[in-house]
């Protein structure tokens, strides 16, 4: 990996917020793992994946339009499930128990997608380097679209803000097939950053779990329902997906005054200290909506999610003010949408200005 390194001085701000997160955990004897209201949801969302599939692979409904729309639900439940129980699995945070951890962390296997990798490119990599150019493949989106000025610059990028909500439709279908055969064949993430090779019970996994997931919602649903009608819910599915993976993410770090790092320079060197430059370079947004809360998995709290992100988001609600407070006190900016449109449209306003500059 390209040595990427950060201020030297004392983590004075870091110290502090980790002082008022342990505070709240001691004041209110609490564990800083998932708890009940993480385990109803899992139960929730799981039941209503195979409830979906099951009626759109087995009691298919004569009426399209109620087959579509069931697939649009689908597609946001997969995403839901991303967020909410994958996530907090694969980042430790579900459970206090290793082997809980794992097997949550591998629904994404279940998805489609490879946690082995998935844990290298966004635990690793985007946690540590935000927005740094070649280091955090998430604002690399190739040369569809520049999401910072550092990027290159093409003539259609005057039009992103037009297409982009399109194009992010089609990002979950390219990474679990295009991406990750990408970084299984090269063995690298991006340009920079070399992967540890896969055991062979990884690679048994890995092949396993691909083929698996095409069985279970291409090939199968093809005997039952039919071939086009399973291509189209099955391009419905992965698009509904595609698109709120990809808002979700591109709320929380690409709008209107987030910081960039370019990638100019090997070895790159940032100026601010680790936890000041995770805060400029991610977003809240919606934190009082409950529903988003619900459905985003804590990930609309990106700020809390960043600078501790072995905590499970049940508890992001109630850091949220204490990490605000200590913003202030330190004089760092601390940035927050009060809905999801603001947001929205904070993002689009970037892409535009990116486009055009």
């Amino acid at each position: 990996m390209s040595k990427t390194t950060f201020a030297k001085t004392p983590p004075v701000f870091f110290q502090r917020l980790r002082e008022v997160t342990e505070a709240y955990f001691t004041e209110n004897n609490l564990r800083k793992t998932g708890d009940g209201r993480l385990y109803w949801k899992t139960a929730i969302l799981m039941t209503a994946l195979v409830g979906l599939y099951t009626v759109l692979v087995f009691f298919t409904p004569e009426n399209g339009w109620l087959s579509l729309g069931l697939c649009t639900l689908l597609g946001l439940v997969m995403a839901s499930i991303g967020f909410n129980v994958m996530h907090d699995g694969a980042h430790g945070s579900y459970s206090r128990r290793n082997w809980v951890n794992e097997m949550m962390g591998h629904s994404l296997n279940m998805l489609g997608g490879s946690v082995h990798y998935w844990k290298a490119k966004h635990n690793v990599n985007h946690h540590t380097f935000t927005n740094i150019e070649g280091m955090d493949e998430d604002i690399d989106i190739k040369f569809f679209m520049r999401v910072h000025k550092g990027q290159p610059k093409h003539w259609f990028h005057r039009f992103q803000d037009i297409y982009g909500l399109l194009l992010y439709g089609l990002t979950y279908l390219l990474w679990i097939t295009v991406n990750d055969m990408q970084k299984y064949f090269t063995g690298k993430i991006g340009e920079k950053t070399k992967l540890k090779p896969l055991s062979l019970k990884e690679h048994f996994i890995f092949w396993g779990s691909k083929v698996g997931y095409f069985t279970v919602f291409v090939v199968l649903p093809m005997f039952f329902a039919g071939v086009v009608p399973t291509l189209i819910g099955y391009g419905v599915m992965v698009f509904v997906t595609g698109i709120v993976i990809s808002v979700v993410f591109q709320l929380a770090h690409v709008v209107e005054d987030t910081d960039f790092v370019p990638g100019s320079t090997d070895p790159q060197h940032v100026e601010s200290e680790w936890a000041v430059h995770q805060v400029a370079t991610t977003v809240n947004f919606a934190t009082h909506n409950k529903v988003w809360n619900w459905l985003f998995g804590g990930l609309n709290f990106q700020v809390e999610h960043h600078l501790f992100p072995r905590i499970s988001h049940v508890h992001y609600p109630a850091l949220n003010k204490r990490l605000i407070e200590v913003c202030a006190e330190f004089n760092i900016t601390y940035r927050e949408f009060p809905s999801l449109r603001s947001a929205l449209l904070s993002h689009l306003r970037h892409l535009r200005q990116v486009g055009v500059a």
